[in-house]
């Protein structure tokens, strides 16, 4: 029986939608975690970096919701996941505004 983290019934029915939806989490690889970053990088800088190893989808520093800085870590989503592979290992352990990042993918455990 399929839960996908959530408490289901034994034999009760899934909706099809909902289980692609969910699975599709588990395949796609395309979105990278970057930890280690300077608290001044921000998402252009981060953009630049990583959108010289394929086509940037979006872009997201995380920062603090009241003071706004930067908590040193965010996620870039790639158009294929082919690209987001080749910017993993071009970028971990690179220097990018004086740190060395961390980059794993996000949708991994």
């Amino acid at each position: 029986m399929f839960s996908w983290g959530s408490k289901v019934a034994p034999h009760t029915a899934i909706p099809f939608g909902k289980l692609l939806n969910q699975s599709a989490a588990f395949s796609a690889c395309s979105k990278l975690f970057v930890g280690g970053l300077s608290y001044d990088t921000n998402e252009i800088a981060l953009r630049d970096a990583f959108s010289q190893h394929g086509g940037v989808v979006e872009v997201k520093v995380i920062c603090h919701p009241v003071t706004g800085k930067s908590k040193g870590y965010g996620f870039v989503k790639f158009s294929s996941e082919i690209e987001a592979a080749v910017a993993l290992e071009k970028m971990s352990d690179e220097l990018l505004d004086g740190r060395n990042i961390r980059v794993h993918y996000a949708n991994r455990r």
